[in-house]
């Protein structure tokens, strides 16, 4: 499952009534993720292009999707010619096919920015890797300096980005 698995591991229970009082809505947002998965999976979404983007952030959970939303937002506007991809369950950014500079995934409590050349950024994003030239930014609710983060991606798109 592309995009299934990821967000409805994300999006996990807090507790035992929340088991029950929100069973309804994350049958009903499972459902839209597998039909947004089929999609994606046979061909009805696909390539390098925007729709897919655009339907893993409208599948995210809660104020996630703000999140994801604004994310997508700001790259755009700061590096119009971006390509865009899901790929393991994440959209990735980049200047080209298959080389990326930045990507995003969903967890349970924030959303983690991966910027694949984030050591050369200045200043450094605040989230080192086991990889040397990774770094991460965390995104938590309520907590997104939108300017700084418009700056790494200005950065971050000009350096030669990750073959993946």
């Amino acid at each position: 499952m592309l995009v299934v698995s990821a967000l409805i591991m994300a999006d996990g229970a807090d507790g035992m009534t929340d088991c029950f009082r929100g069973r309804e809505e994350r049958r009903n947002r499972t459902d839209r993720l597998e039909y947004l998965a089929s999609r994606i999976r046979f061909g009805q979404i696909q390539g390098y292009v925007d729709a897919p983007v655009q339907a893993f952030i409208a599948a995210m959970p809660g104020w996630k999707s703000a999140v994801g939303t604004r994310i997508d937002t700001i790259i755009q506007r700061v590096v119009p010619d971006v390509h865009k991809a899901v790929k393991w369950n994440s959209p990735f950014y980049g200047m080209e096919d298959d080389v990326w500079f930045a990507s995003f995934h969903v967890f349970a409590k924030y959303v983690k920015v991966t910027f694949f050349k984030g050591a050369q950024l200045n200043p450094v994003p605040p989230r080192p890797s086991k990889q040397k030239d990774v770094r991460y930014l965390d995104i938590y609710e309520n907590e997104f300096d939108e300017t700084q983060f418009a700056k790494w991606i200005q950065q971050a798109s000009a350096i030669l980005g990750t073959k993946l």
